[in-house]
């Protein structure tokens, strides 16, 4: 028995590395052809692609816009704001960016909660392939949706002249690192949950099968890289410590990262999974706590301005 069993032992093993061969190559080129589809599922839940809630369903004042990018996307978006133009400028803005599944109308409990309870405007969109908007996604596409969102809201007679905070969770936060790396300047804070140092990175834990082809992913989201770039703005890390997605290691290292002059806050949840942490007792404690601060800054740069008005731009007397 063990002389026959030693004899199989060269083919067997010769099978399983053929075996395994055929698994990795095949999950590479299901991971190098179909990658956008399995990273940006815009079609779950059911429906989303044709269905999509509106603010007026939470009785919130609201624009519904559709923005044309550079490539002539068809792109849809929800302005949020408060109807009175004065009181709307006094208020910060938020600029969301969701996460990988479904579309805006799904955030809208979490905008009202921005409108309502912190009095802020909201300006949300679906991206490319999600919701209502035309296109496919892909991280080229999303990026220009991100920044032509952000020239309408840098543009627009009332909201372009509030603090913009931008707001991104999952593949949303690192949407909202790149935006805001490429346009510091135009950005007062920065909000991020639930998100990855880069694709590649993150593929091992969600995929593990295919992780020895994490290389053919060419959907990057460098993070790591872009929020070096991010030097004087405040920003807000919301992590959930029960994350089964991401690693809560790629947040942490992503705060480590971080070399900013401004505030960089860290607020973890102990039960927080990828989906749930902002339901978490103190998730939007933290967030108000840090509007706060940036609105108490406007406030202080407002009360100098106006002790020194020989300081101030001639432009702006």
């Amino acid at each position: 028995m063990g002389q026959r069993m030693t004899s199989y032992l060269p083919w067997y093993l010769s099978y399983s590395l053929a075996a395994t061969v055929v698994a990795v190559l095949s999950g590479g080129a299901l991971l190098y052809h179909y990658q956008c589809e399995i990273i940006y599922p815009a079609n779950f839940p059911e429906g989303s692609r044709t269905h999509v809630s509106k603010p007026s369903q939470y009785n919130l004042p609201y624009e519904d816009l559709t923005l044309i990018t550079p490539d002539k996307v068809k792109i849809r978006a929800y302005l949020i704001k408060h109807p009175d133009d004065e009181r709307a400028r006094t208020r910060p803005t938020i600029f969301y960016l969701h996460a990988n599944a479904g579309n805006m109308g799904h955030r809208l409990s979490i905008a009202d909660i921005f409108y309502r309870e912190f009095k802020c405007n909201v300006f949300m969109l679906s991206y490319r392939g999600y919701g209502l908007s035309e296109g496919s996604p892909c991280e080229k596409g999303l990026r220009i949706d991100a920044q032509t969102a952000l020239n309408y809201i840098k543009e627009h007679p009332v909201v372009g002249e509030t603090k913009l905070i931008a707001y991104g969770q999952s593949i949303g936060g690192a949407v909202s690192i790149d935006i805001v790396a490429r346009n510091e300047d135009k950005f007062s804070g920065l909000i991020v949950e639930n998100t990855f140092l880069s694709l590649p990175k993150v593929i091992p834990h969600v995929l593990p099968m295919i992780s020895r082809v994490a290389f053919l992913c060419h959907q990057i989201w460098n993070s790591e890289q872009m929020i070096q770039q991010i030097a004087r703005l405040p920003v807000l890390f919301l992590s959930g410590r029960k994350d089964e997605l991401v690693p809560p290691a790629h947040m942490k290292e992503l705060h480590r990262l971080l070399d900013t002059t401004g505030e960089s806050v860290w607020r973890e949840f102990p039960d927080g999974t990828h989906n749930d942490t902002c339901l978490k007792p103190g998730y939007f404690e933290a967030i108000k706590s840090f509007l706060d601060g940036i609105m108490g800054r406007r406030r202080s740069e407002s009360s100098q301005a106006s002790r020194n008005p020989q300081t101030r731009d001639p432009q702006d007397l």
